[in-house]
């Protein structure tokens, strides 16, 4: 059976410190107790709230594109069980991860305490209207899908920074690439198809 970073790198991800993040990080540490004899599979995990949390190659290629270089503050919208926050912290300076489910913050602060991740604080709130008092960010990364990005993100993303985001699509939702260019967001590319849960706060429409 492949590894999960064996998974990773048939999909073309060659970064480096992307591969030793994911060697680092086992995805077991951070699924519900029942579901951890899965969590070595390339699968979605059901985390509660009818939320999964995203299977590991998607995972991938959506920091991938981030292009961290171990400076960033990152912006998460999506906790989850802190799979994917522990990742980002292995790559990034900071991670401000903002999740709706105040259970699932309790989780994920756990599970990133077990397993040493100190470069990370797991907010409760609405995550369309972001976190304006930590701004700019160099990047964000949002794991829930609305038809376009929330204003409120994309002020307070930083110039040059990147945004990856699932958008709301008819047959599937489409994970996009932006960045910012003179203060206004700017698309970069289509990363792929997927399946997300809608992104829900004030801020969407």
């Amino acid at each position: 059976m492949r590894t999960l970073v064996e998974v990773v790198r048939e999909m073309g991800m060659t970064d480096p410190r992307l591969l030793a993040a994911f060697a680092d990080t086992p995805r077991q540490r951070f699924v519900p107790p029942g579901s951890a004899a899965r969590a070595q599979f390339d699968e979605p995990i059901p985390i509660g709230h009818g939320q999964p949390t995203s299977q590991p190659s998607l995972v991938a290629q959506m920091i991938d594109a981030l292009g961290l270089a171990g400076t960033e503050t990152v912006l998460e919208i999506g906790s989850g069980y802190g799979y994917q926050t522990a990742l980002l912290a292995r790559l990034a300076r900071w991670v401000y991860s903002l999740e709706r489910h105040a259970d699932l913050a309790g989780h994920a602060r756990a599970n990133l305490a077990a397993a040493g991740v100190t470069n990370v604080e797991v907010l409760v709130g609405d995550g369309t209207a972001g976190l304006p008092a930590h701004a700019p960010f160099d990047a964000v990364i949002v794991s829930a899908a609305a038809p376009t990005v929330p204003a409120p993100l994309v002020s307070q993303l930083a110039e040059g920074g990147r945004l990856v985001m699932p958008i709301t699509g008819e047959a599937a939702d489409i994970v996009t690439l932006y960045t910012k260019r003179q203060g206004q967001l700017a698309w970069l590319r289509l990363l792929t198809p997927a399946r997300f849960v809608p992104l829900i706060g004030e801020h969407t429409r």
